[in-house]
């Protein structure tokens, strides 16, 4: 049986994106440790662990997250007022993809994160 246990995420700078996690969304720093030869950090959002590190000197990155590729596409976060985090967001300077959007049995909206992570926000109606 398989069941979920983290996301990992490389990220151009640890610190900027760590911060993200935490002050923006709300995460928890659970420790700051190595990834092999990276520095990294380990983060509980709500339940679900995060893995961030910095990419390795003999690892090549290419792209920053703005094109489409397969594989990784988007984080999903469930939240109570969609509107109101939205406007939050905005106030902060991050780009939004698309607003709030009603897709008949939720509201969603995307934004982009540190290096150019995608976010969806998610109200489901009641």
């Amino acid at each position: 049986m398989y069941r979920y246990h983290h996301l990992h995420l490389i990220c151009s700078d640890l610190e900027r994106t760590e911060r993200f996690f935490v002050e923006i969304l709300g995460a928890r720093l659970v420790e700051r440790r190595k990834f092999g030869t990276a520095d990294g950090a380990v983060l509980d959002l709500h339940g679900a662990r995060i893995n961030l590190r910095i990419s390795r000197p003999d690892e090549v990155m290419t792209g920053d997250g703005s094109q489409k590729h397969y594989g990784y596409d988007h984080l999903g976060l469930e939240l109570e007022d969609i509107d109101s985090a939205y406007k939050e967001l905005q106030e902060k300077g991050f780009e939004f993809i698309s607003p709030p959007t009603d897709t008949g049995i939720s509201k969603v909206a995307f934004f982009r994160g540190p290096d150019n992570i995608i976010i969806e926000l998610l109200q489901r109606k009641v």
